[in-house]
């Protein structure tokens, strides 16, 4: 029987009809491994993988596979955003194998769930120098029953190695001791850039060649970097980078929105599908570049962005959906590309116009077909053109609102509707962002009710503990300390944003569960999975930031900002200690531990406390948070708080008073914003800052 039928994520009732006796990732499965004595499959994916959609059709909807993956398996299929804790044990027992990884995974593992063979896509056939499903399943069918011995042994090695991965970043099991008198400082900072900055393409900004990822983490640094530095470079290529991306095809220039990452190395040919995530990060880096820039391209593409968030990704209860599929029809793209014919057909007269500036010919930009994308920006266009820049962006702007009605009449890709708690933070702080950068606010009451969604629907019956996934009113599977760190630190953006300290009483009991919970006493980083979790093979540690920033260094930046907003001096410690366990690493690959090294700015220069007080606290701070000043915890409030180390003892004497504290120093409190940002800028830059 397949069991899938039962469940809810969209990735595995996708194969829910297939005639393969799947099992979700349940005891039961695991059970019946034991019971009946048969190696495990365990095939992960998810829902807008294109390759897992034709893995399906080619063999688990075939009827000869299936029977016999039911006959020698217990089949378990598994959704890797519902259960990243198992997709990363068994992805590294992949790439331990294979010295490579993706999706699909299929990973063959004794009852105990100890993998003894891991890959990816299998053809049907023979073909691109693979056996096909079929020979595989053959095989290490055989070899179970006829090499239990040789089984038992790889399967032990592989448990072994995987176990022991995450020592090479924290140097062992103990707490690596620095011995430097300053272990964070400037020049570690500079060593940092130099690092980043030979990965630079400048000519298409971003990092490295094909395929090209957004690397907004990076981005940030740099932007941080350039604010404290005075380095021009860093922002320059910043803005390159995002300049490129927002004209580029990897971003829908229809209906706003980015996809994963591009093919190519000019940002011109994306992966089509779209996630949550890569839209939250992209939207969290722009907006700090508009208030550093206020470049105008920065702010339509936010706006544009979250119009797509609001319109495709939200759920009426004020959740925000997982992600938009690559294919559809069975074709990737097809949704997304277009005929020179057909957009001539609908623009008319101003086709010319159109297929100048976004680049669509007879023979197509890509496979025949034309990915809508510009080289040039609005200006440099209208003077070439001779048209004034506002009548081109109106005919531009109607040219597109054309198109966009005549591809939402065509066959959408599937939506992945399930509701993950992780990107949802992300998400919200997305909003929390886009609000302090724009002051529209459609955008901070969207973080209020999505905050709330969360809040509500994530919580388990103890009132405390998290889930990771909802779906109709079903809500299930322990949250992960990614879930828990994202929360934190999207509270305390709202908090920032809204005033409402309660925000900050809530991330401060999530991170003494997390400390109860996730934390690893001898080297004093957080496991992915928290004790009380017994359905996995063993307890990993998350500290890379590749795709989403690692749990890890999400921490350390909460640990820093709550350690002060709540005067917790023992988090902030932690938070140093976490950091100084993989300086080393951060300095090497700061482009696989860039949020680290953002956190480790905070160590170099302090956090900036800003209090403001008074009866304009809550406009003060907008226009505070308008601008771009990093590394810094602010709190507003009308009448101060003496539960708030922050706010006590903060006089507004009868006006609004901003005062700015750092490193147990407190300079004079000023009564205007601009007064503010000078006293900031002579306390907080090294170089001279150019904005």
């Amino acid at each position: 029987m397949n069991r899938l039928q039962y469940e809810t994520s969209p990735y595995l009732l996708q194969h829910a009809s297939n005639p393969v006796d799947w099992y979700a990732w349940k005891p039961e499965a695991i059970e019946r491994a034991k019971m009946d004595g048969k190696p495990i499959l365990v095939s992960i994916g998810y829902s807008t993988c294109h390759w897992c959609h034709v893995m399906e059709r080619e063999s688990f909807e075939d009827h000869e596979v299936a029977e016999f993956m039911n006959e020698h398996f217990v089949c378990i299929k598994v959704d890797r955003e519902e259960r990243p804790d198992v997709d990363q044990i068994y992805m590294e027992a992949c790439q331990v194998m294979t010295g490579g990884g993706g999706w699909p995974l299929n990973c063959f593992l004794l009852p105990d769930g100890r993998p003894f063979y891991a890959g990816t896509y299998y053809p049907p056939v023979p073909n691109y120098n693979r056996p096909s499903w079929l020979q595989v399943l053959m095989n290490l069918s055989h070899a179970y029953q006829n090499k239990q011995e040789a089984i038992e042994d790889q399967a032990q090695r592989l448990t072994d190695i995987i176990k022991d991965s995450g020592k090479t970043f924290t140097g062992g099991n103990k707490l690596r001791v620095v011995t430097d008198e300053k272990p964070f400082s400037p020049e570690l900072l500079k060593k940092v850039y130099a690092n980043l900055q030979r990965q630079f393409d400048a000519a298409n900004g971003g990092f490295g060649g094909a395929p090209k990822f957004p690397g907004t983490m990076s981005l940030h640094y740099l932007l941080a970097y350039h604010f404290h530095f005075g380095e021009k470079s860093a922002l320059d290529h910043v803005m390159l980078s995002l300049d490129k991306m927002a004209m580029g095809g990897i971003y829908d220039q229809l209906g706003g929105g980015f996809a994963r990452y591009a093919t190519d190395s000019k940002w011109l040919v994306p992966h089509f599908e779209k996630m949550l995530y890569d839209n939250a990060l992209l939207v969290g880096i722009l907006a700090d570049a508009y208030k550093l820039t206020k470049k105008e391209l920065y702010k339509e593409t936010i706006e544009e962005t979250l119009a797509w968030v609001k319109r495709e990704m939200t759920s009426p209860e004020g959740g925000f959906f997982s992600a938009q599929d690559a294919d559809s029809e069975g074709e990737e793209g097809k949704f997304y590309v277009w005929d020179a014919e057909e957009v001539q057909q609908v623009l008319g007269e101003d086709f010319e116009l159109f297929s100048k500036f976004y680049d669509v010919t007879q023979k197509g930009n890509w496979e025949e077909k034309n990915i809508i994308w510009r080289k040039i920006d609005f200006e440099e266009f209208a003077n070439e053109a001779g048209l004034e820049l506002v009548e081109l962006k109106n005919r531009l702007f109607i040219c597109r609102q054309k198109l966009l009605e005549v591809r939402n009449r065509r066959i959408w890709p599937s939506l992945d509707d399930k509701h993950l708690l992780d990107w949802n933070a992300l998400m919200c702080s997305a909003y929390a962002s886009a609000y302090s950068a724009l002051g529209v606010e459609a955008y901070r009451e969207a973080a209020v009710v999505n905050m709330n969604f969360m809040l509500e629907k994530f919580k388990q019956s103890d009132g405390v503990a998290l889930f990771h996934t909802y779906k109709n009113g079903q809500a299930q599977y322990d949250a992960f300390l990614d879930d828990y760190a994202y929360l934190i630190d999207a509270l305390l953006n709202v908090a920032e944003i809204t005033a409402k300290h309660d925000y900050v009483l809530q991330a401060g009991r999530y991170i003494e569960f997390d400390f109860e919970h996730f934390l690893d006493l001898v080297d004093k980083m957080f496991y992915f999975t928290s004790a009380q979790q017994k359905d996995v093979l063993l307890r990993r540690k998350d500290l890379y930031d590749s795709a989403t920033p690692s749990g890890n260094s999400i921490m350390v930046r909460n640990l820093q900002r709550a350690g002060l907003l709540l005067g917790r001096e023992d988090w902030a410690q932690h938070a140093s200690e976490m950091l100084l366990t993989i300086r080393d690493s951060i300095e090497r690959y700061p482009s696989s531990f860039s949020q680290w090294a953002s956190s480790t700015m905070g160590e170099v220069f302090g956090l900036a406390e800003v209090a403001v007080v008074g009866e304009q606290a809550l406009n003060f701070a907008k226009g505070i948070n308008a601008g771009y000043l990093p590394n810094k915890v602010l709190m507003a409030s009308v009448t101060g708080d003496e539960n708030f180390p922050m706010l006590k003892d903060r006089p507004s004497e009868g006006h609004t008073l901003v005062y700015l504290c750092e490193n147990y120093t407190c300079q004079r409190p000023v009564d205007t914003i601009e007064a503010f940002r000078q006293l900031f800028f002579r306390t907080r830059v090294i170089g001279e800052t150019v904005s």
